[in-house]
């Protein structure tokens, strides 16, 4: 299925279904009958059997059945089309937006009981990585010696850990560190656990994820060998949030908030806590079905439906110089020379 994720999820296949920029357009299909009734068949069995609440996955389940008998889908002939209906009713009745229905106009491979993908597989997804600079938009360093992470998206640690071991010897010296996740839609919980175990001195407890499929929590710690230099916890972190921020970005946001890591700024995010995996439903059709939820140490829940909420909430667009503000007021609180103090007071002007 790792193809599948490729080619409908623009991304690994691992948990989210939304963790990079979607495909390039692609031509439409004409649909009958016979195939809406199979993708609906095949989507109640898949439910019913993966998704992370079994009584919510029935009572899905129920909702699709009986609008397919009352002919509520008959006059849709468009696989886009049918594809977006079937994903506005479930989000509809569940509210959960990582379930989503997917159409593919190139024929989806057979799925495979080897849930590792293949060297074909492995190179697609490698070069999706490349396209997307693995979800690095921007590393530099902002007036005052403020480093600035932009990261659009978690790529798959193999992928990414000597990426980010070359960014953070990067911002290694930097005085404090804005991480911005306001165009982050998700990606690879491990590479979440990755990033933030710069951000500590010692092992720590990040989430655990509980799965359906084996009926248990996976706990999420942080790592206690990286390839790259820790930035510690003694220097102050920022984290960047909008309403677009999703997913792994939320993972990473709700961890670094709970344990007092991070100071979040911004807008509250977009509420998607729940893991899961792209599931055939024809050749043409895939369907991407959370099986598991994130469950905090701290607070003991996610952030599933609500989102995460910032600690300083304000519009998206003014969040980098809120953030910038708030670490350069605490400077000028400590610093004596009248030069820089100077300085520092014309920069937070700037800002205004």
């Amino acid at each position: 299925m790792a193809a599948c994720a490729a080619s409908l999820c623009g991304a690994s296949s691992v948990v989210n279904a939304q963790s990079t920029p979607g495909p390039p357009p692609q031509p439409d299909m004409v649909i009958d009958a016979a195939t809406r009734q199979q993708v609906v068949d095949t989507l109640v069995a898949d439910l019913e059997r993966y998704y992370v609440f079994p009584d919510k996955a029935k009572q899905y389940a129920a909702m699709l059945n009986a609008k397919q008998q009352q002919g509520a889908y008959d006059a849709v002939s468009s696989a886009e089309g049918f594809a977006r209906r079937l994903t506005g009713d479930l989000q509809a009745v569940s509210h959960d937006r990582h379930l989503e229905v997917q159409y593919s106009a190139e024929p989806l491979p057979p799925e495979s009981a080897n849930t590792e993908p293949s060297a074909q597989e492995k190179a697609e997804l490698l070069g999706i990585g490349r396209r997307l600079n693995f979800g690095i938009e921007t590393v530099g360093r902002l007036p005052f010696n403020i480093g600035y992470v932009d990261l659009h998206a978690f790529m798959p640690p193999d992928q990414v850990s000597s990426r980010y071991a070359a960014m953070m010897t990067l911002l290694g010296d930097t005085r404090a560190l804005i991480i911005d996740l306001r165009k982050n839609d998700g990606g690879d919980p491990d590479a979440v656990g990755l990033l933030a175990s710069y951000l500590f001195d010692r092992r720590t407890h990040l989430n655990d994820i509980y799965t359906r499929t084996d009926n248990r929590n996976h706990e999420m710690w942080t790592r206690t060998r990286l390839d790259g230099p820790r930035y510690g916890a003694a220097r102050e972190v920022y984290v960047l949030t909008s309403g677009k921020t999703f997913s792994a970005g939320e993972d990473f946001s709700y961890a670094l908030k709970n344990l007092k890591r991070a100071t979040l700024v911004g807008e509250t995010t977009g509420g998607g806590a729940h893991p899961g995996m792209p599931h055939m439903l024809d050749r043409h059709f895939a369907v991407f079905i959370p099986f598991g939820r994130s469950i905090s140490p701290v607070t003991h829940t996610d952030w599933e439906g609500t989102g995460v909420v910032p600690d300083l909430a304000v519009p998206a667009d003014d969040a980098l110089a809120v953030a910038q503000r708030r670490l350069l007021t605490g400077f000028l609180a400590t610093e004596k020379d009248p030069e820089v103090r100077d300085a520092l007071n014309r920069r937070l002007k700037e800002l205004h």
